[in-house]
C-alpha cells in the first residue's frame, strides 16, 4: 500500500511503490498549487507519452475540493480539448454523479496518467493502456495533486488508478464500492471507470452499480 503523502512534494519519495526513477519528480515546483502544477505539467516529458498526445491533460477542480476522482487517462476528446472527464465516458460520469446526488463543480478529478496513449485504426485514434513505467513516471503529479487539494473522500476509478494508489495487487471487481484502509485519505472507496460501463454488454446494469458505488461515496462524504 502507498504510504502517506507528504506535505512536501518538492522532492517526490524515490522509495514509491511504483519503484523506477523520479520520473516527472523533477518538475514539480516547490510550494505547489494546482496553478503551479498545472503550468509545470504543460512541458512534462518524463514518459515517451508526450510525443504522441497532444497535451498534458492535468487535473481540474475547486483547491478546498472535499472529493477527488482518480481516473486512468485522458482520451480523445479530452487530449484535444485539454480538460479530463469530457469526452463520452466523462459523460456518462457526469450523469452518474447527479443521479448519486453529488455535484462535480464541487471535486477534483484527475488521472493516474497525464497524456492520452493511442494507437491509430484508420482515422481513429483507439486507447491503450499505459504501461507501469509511464504510470510511474507520472505518478509525482498525482502524489502531489493529493498533497495539495488533500481530499477528505479519494476515489480511484478503474484498475489503473486503484493500482497506482493502492498497490499491484488490488482487484476493483473485489473490493470496489466500500470503504478501503488507506493513509492516502479519510476515506477511500475504488469504482469501475466509467468507461467500462459504456463497453458492458449489459450497460444499464453496470451503470446502477456505478451510480450506487457512488451513492456510498456521497453518504460518507456527508457523514464527514
Amino acid at each position: 500500500m502507498v504510504s502517506p503523502v507528504s506535505g512536501n512534494v518538492s522532492r517526490v519519495r524515490q522509495e514509491s511503490l511504483l519503484g523506477g526513477d523520479d520520473g516527472a519528480a523533477a518538475l514539480v515546483p516547490p510550494n505547489p498549487t494546482p496553478q503551479k502544477l498545472r503550468k509545470a505539467a504543460a512541458g512534462c516529458q518524463a514518459c515517451p507519452l508526450w510525443k504522441t498526445g497532444t497535451q498534458t491533460v492535468f487535473g481540474e477542480g475547486p483547491e478546498d475540493a472535499e472529493l477527488m476522482f482518480v481516473g486512468e487517462q485522458p482520451g480523445d476528446r479530452e487530449d484535444i480539448e485539454g480538460r479530463p472527464f469530457v469526452g463520452p465516458a466523462g459523460q456518462l460520469f457526469d450523469r452518474a454523479l447527479e443521479d448519486a446526488g453529488l455535484d462535480r463543480s464541487r471535486t477534483y478529478v484527475t488521472n493516474a496518467v497525464k497524456h492520452f496513449k493511442w494507437t491509430p485504426r484508420g482515422k481513429r485514434r483507439i486507447h491503450q493502456k499505459p504501461s507501469w513505467s509511464e504510470i510511474s513516471a507520472c505518478h509525482p503529479w498525482l502524489e502531489s495533486e493529493l498533497a495539495v487539494i488533500h481530499p477528505r473522500v479519494l476515489v480511484p476509478m478503474g484498475a489503473v488508478a486503484a493500482q497506482a494508489l493502492l498497490g499491484k495487487d488490488f482487484r476493483v471487481t473485489r473490493d470496489r464500492g466500500r470503504r478501503l484502509d488507506s493513509d492516502l485519505a479519510p476515506i477511500v472507496v475504488a469504482t469501475v471507470h466509467p468507461s467500462s460501463v459504456l463497453r458492458s454488454r449489459d450497460r444499464e446494469r453496470d451503470y446502477e452499480g456505478l451510480v450506487q458505488d457512488l451513492r456510498t461515496v456521497a453518504s460518507a462524504l456527508r457523514a464527514t
